[in-house]
């Protein structure tokens, strides 16, 4: 394996970081900001949208432009989001600096790999996609609960300075270890959108957004969920993120084995149905058990929702490619910005539960997405069914 492939989910590890650490982050910032909760959360939904929107129309405007330059240079400005957000204490600051990292982090995706897959050749094409995409796994599994740590001893800005000043030993050795003249094929906007005519692609967009949606209505609020909700203290925050980033890998690394044994869509099948079984399960423990229960409960839980949770994406990842492996680098790419419609969707959700009813409910209202994805997932398999007998 090429070793610069290691760099490439480095970054990919410390831009994830960014996204999964900050609803551990929501109560100290919402309190320094002088905003609830379910406003700071308006914070996730930035970040979220910067990405989904990023990544297509700047992938597309920096198409010709050398990779090198084009990584390096998004790795700085992302360093420059996290420096703007240790430094604000204004909610409007915050907001920017999200953006900003949102942006850069959805045009250093799509980049990244890119770049992986003309480092390896298209005989390991597969294979170094997984290894830039390793790194977002990685940053669930470590790097949330490990800046979630920081900020616990040190406040949410040290988090934001770590990451920066990983961020910028990252910038580094790419421009020095990466090849320079490394060009991308330039696509219009409209040219990487005519994937979505193909049959399936667009009900599977649709599925991959709805199964995002229903988890960060609970994710991105994990915070007041255990601290109001289930009684923990704050120093429990990164156990649970630890234990949920745990099961995640563990998902993340079986997903592929099963889905190749029982079918992809199967394997999609069953995280929509047990997904929506746990996040019920989150809901009644807070319901019905007393704190000193619900608290041990609920971490005991992070675990199996994490294996749940993203034994999801490598399925639907394969689902989608199986449906024009030969525009594969189209339909991922916008199977990425329908990931983060969905958080961007799931935070709006979550936060107006939270206006209007408790913590426990989050979970509620989460468990419906997935079955709502489910018949949509019903319906499209139907309809191809049809297509295909006439």
């Amino acid at each position: 394996m090429d070793k610069r492939l290691i760099w490439l989910a480095v970054g990919s590890f410390a831009m994830s970081t960014v996204g999964f650490v900050f609803s551990s982050l929501l109560p100290a910032i919402a309190g320094d900001a002088h905003v609830s909760i379910p406003f700071a959360g308006y914070l996730i939904m930035a970040f979220s949208l910067a990405y989904a929107i990023g990544a297509p129309v700047l992938s597309a405007l920096a198409g010709e432009i050398d990779r090198r330059r084009v990584l390096a240079a998004t790795m700085l400005v992302f360093v420059a989001g996290n420096i703007i957000a240790a430094m604000s204490s204004s909610f409007a600051g915050l907001l920017i600096a999200q953006i900003v990292m949102g942006m850069s982090a959805g045009l250093y995706a799509a980049t990244a790999q890119a770049t992986a897959v003309s480092l390896a050749g298209p005989e390991h094409r597969a294979r170094a996609i997984a290894v830039v995409v390793g790194g977002t796994t990685f940053a669930v599994a470590l790097g949330a609960p490990v800046g979630s740590l920081i900020a616990t001893m040190w406040g949410w800005r040290g988090t934001f300075v770590a990451i920066a000043l990983l961020g910028i030993s990252c910038a580094a050795i790419l421009w020095v270890r990466l090849p320079r003249g490394s060009r991308g094929i330039k696509l219009t906007l409209a040219e990487r959108f005519t994937a979505i005519a193909r049959p399936g692609i667009l009900p599977s967009l649709l599925v991959t957004l709805l199964y995002l949606a229903g988890g960060f209505t609970v994710i991105s609020y994990i915070a007041p969920l255990a601290l109001e909700g289930a009684g923990l203290p704050e120093i429990a925050l990164p156990g649970m993120l630890l234990a949920f980033g745990a099961g995640a890998v563990i998902g993340n690394l079986s997903s592929g084995y099963l889905a190749d044994r029982i079918g992809a869509t199967r394997m999609v099948v069953i995280s929509l149905l047990m997904s929506s079984g746990f996040c019920i399960a989150i809901a009644l423990t807070l319901k019905l058990l007393p704190h000193h229960v619900a608290g041990p409960v609920l971490i005991a839980l992070m675990v199996p929702w994490g294996i749940i949770g993203w034994a999801f994406p490598p399925a639907q990842a394969s689902r989608i490619v199986g449906f024009g492996p030969e525009i594969a680098h189209l339909t991922l790419s916008l199977n990425a910005s329908a990931l983060y419609f969905g958080i961007a969707f799931g935070t709006v959700i979550g936060g107006r539960v939270l206006e209007f009813a408790r913590p426990s409910d989050l979970g509620l209202v989460a468990a419906a997405f997935p079955l709502v994805a489910l018949a949509v997932l019903a319906a499209s398999s139907r309809s191809i069914r049809l297509a295909a007998a006439r």
